[in-house]
């Protein structure tokens, strides 16, 4: 019992969508209608998105690039921006919990080399908004994106259209928040340059095209999926493990969950009804609670309003910690430090992220 209860609180998003899952279908039981509750497209897509970007960050080339982007800064301020940054573009490409999970670590090393250790929780807290924020730009940068994209068919211009002018705002006021960090002067001496697997990092670059091919739909997902895998089984089998199965088994949870309120016509008809010219803020509250990608899966089957629930669950990443799956990690990576100081870095967070919500959320109205 000990060990389920471990589990549980490790793993809360899937056990509630597995509950939830289970639940629904006391309602609904299974039936052949079941499959076509699962978008195999996003999924394979994000398996093999996943597979390939831990395949890069192997390779050593995100480490690479945080040693040469930080090694000439001679700054607390500018150490805290080039971090930030950092975190902001590469979530485009590499999605924001890699970005996290590759440039937080990063900044614990780099700080307590300069002695800055005082700056850690600001800095944090600004990597996890700026990975949050900046992923919102492509389909690519976070799971509720691509969902969302194969889901309503969105074309890439027409996506852009709607995350773009978010975006730009939220570079600004990411880098403005960063111009209240200190500027005193320091020394950074990072020492060699990590190690780099350039065979490595060209197989994965050459993967990640591929896979970028297929969410722009200029090939079949199918003959992405069998490219990914066909390769990866001769030249490094161990990587097709290196994906998160967890995540991939909550999609199929929500996935079954919101196929079943579906069918049952009194339920979807109220949450329809909820919804109705209301979809960016039951986005974003609905976020606040199960995480921003559940609430993707949820609510997407009963709206056409596919801008405002874009937009919704992409600042809905902000407020809370769960909020964002993504937060979580920052919180996880920043608590296991020496001398973590918890509380002061949830109240930084919450000031940080709930202020930044609410701007966004105003100025959506005139963007």
């Amino acid at each position: 019992m000990g060990a389920i209860l471990a589990w549980i609180k490790r793993e809360p998003i899937l056990t509630v969508a597995a509950l939830a899952a289970a639940a629904s279908c006391l309602f609904v039981p299974p039936d052949g209608a079941y499959l076509q509750y699962i978008d195999l497209r996003t999924l394979a897509l994000l398996y093999a998105l996943m597979v390939v970007v831990a395949g890069l960050r192997n390779a050593g080339a995100f480490n690479r690039l945080a040693h040469a982007a930080c090694s000439r800064a001679t700054s607390a301020r500018s150490i805290g921006v080039l971090l930030v940054a950092l975190s902001f573009f590469s979530s485009m490409l590499i999605t924001n919990d890699v970005a996290l999970l590759t440039f937080v670590p990063f900044a614990v090393v780099l700080l307590g080399l300069t002695g800055r250790r005082e700056d850690l929780i600001r800095i944090v807290v600004l990597q996890t908004v700026a990975a949050n924020l900046g992923s919102m730009l492509t389909p690519v940068g976070n799971p509720q994106n691509l969902y969302l994209y194969s889901y309503y068919g969105f074309s890439a211009a027409a996506f852009f259209r709607v995350t773009a002018p978010v975006w730009a705002l939220s570079l600004v006021l990411v880098l403005a928040l960063c111009l209240l960090l200190p500027n005193q002067r320091l020394t950074v001496a990072l020492g060699e340059k990590p190690a780099l697997d350039r065979r490595g990092m060209a197989l994965y670059l050459a993967l990640f095209v591929v896979c970028l091919l297929a969410v722009f739909r200029v090939i079949e997902w199918p003959w992405m999926l069998a490219a990914v895998l066909a390769v990866l089984l001769v030249l490094d089998r161990t990587a097709l493990r290196n994906a998160d199965f967890l995540l991939l088994l909550t999609f199929v949870a929500f996935f079954v969950f919101s196929g079943n309120l579906a069918r049952l016509d009194a339920v979807a008809a109220l949450l329809r009804r909820a919804l109705d010219g209301r979809e960016y803020l039951t986005a974003l509250l609905t976020s606040q609670i199960i995480s921003n990608v559940p609430a993707a899966l949820l609510l997407s089957g009963f709206t056409d309003n596919a801008r405002d629930l874009l937009l919704g669950v992409d600042v809905g990443g902000l407020g809370t910690p769960i909020a964002s799956l993504a937060s979580l990690i920052s919180l996880k990576l920043y608590s296991r430090t020496d001398g973590a100081r918890t509380g002061k870095f949830l109240a930084s967070f919450t000031v940080v992220n709930v202020a930044l919500l609410l701007l966004l959320s105003a100025a959506r109205l005139v963007l």
